[in-house]
């Protein structure tokens, strides 16, 4: 399966999230199109329907994703990974999302969201989407995961469970993450089971 993304970290999950099948990324020069769809689904598959047409045959999936911060109106969603201008990288993204957040002076209530475009050997498409709900700190914790997991909680873990997506395990970020769900979606699909444990 091709996943159609350029960001390494995203196939690392992906490749964890997703065992048993042999993730393989976009060949080398590969010029990902532009993402101008006004939904993480339309985005996805504008991603997944260019990497079809230019491998016809392969089984194709692609990921758009982000953060949608509830007194933001949802800000910076779909501009997740360009919030602050292009290739600025996460620290900058983050940066600028909790100075948004502080000055909003509301609650700072937030969701990871991803959608998982799928377009198999037929060319039919699918797309499974997943959301993670959780709330924003003021400050960083944790040196894992990567984009805006330093200062999100997640409700999952737990009203008591202060940590944020940064300092969980993979294991456990991936059993509640927005990409793990839609995964586990995908997985189920493809007749392969869970995927990544619940």
């Amino acid at each position: 399966m091709i996943l159609a993304t350029g960001n390494r970290h995203k196939l690392a999950e992906m490749a964890e999230l997703l065992p048993g099948v042999e993730l393989r990324p976009l060949p080398e020069g590969f010029e990902m199109p532009p993402e101008t769809g006004d939904t993480f689904e339309a985005n996805a598959l504008i991603k997944a329907r260019a990497a079809a047409a230019a491998l016809p045959g392969e089984i194709v999936v692609a990921d758009d994703s982000g953060i949608e911060a509830e007194d933001l109106g949802g800000a910076p969603g779909i501009y997740s990974a360009r919030y602050a201008g292009i290739d600025v990288g996460d620290e900058v993204n983050l940066s600028k999302l909790l100075r948004e957040v502080d000055a909003a002076a509301g609650n700072r209530r937030a969701a990871y969201v991803c959608a998982l475009a799928l377009i198999d050997a037929d060319g039919e498409e699918h797309v499974f989407e997943a959301r993670c709900e959780g709330r924003l700190l003021d400050e960083r914790r944790g040196s894992g995961g990567f984009g805006y997991d330093p200062a999100f909680v997640p409700d999952d873990t737990g009203p008591q469970d202060e940590r944020t997506m940064a300092q969980l395990s993979a294991a456990e970020k991936n059993e509640i993450s927005h990409r793990g769900r839609a995964a586990r979606a995908l997985s189920a699909h493809l007749g392969l089971g869970a995927g990544a444990p619940r």
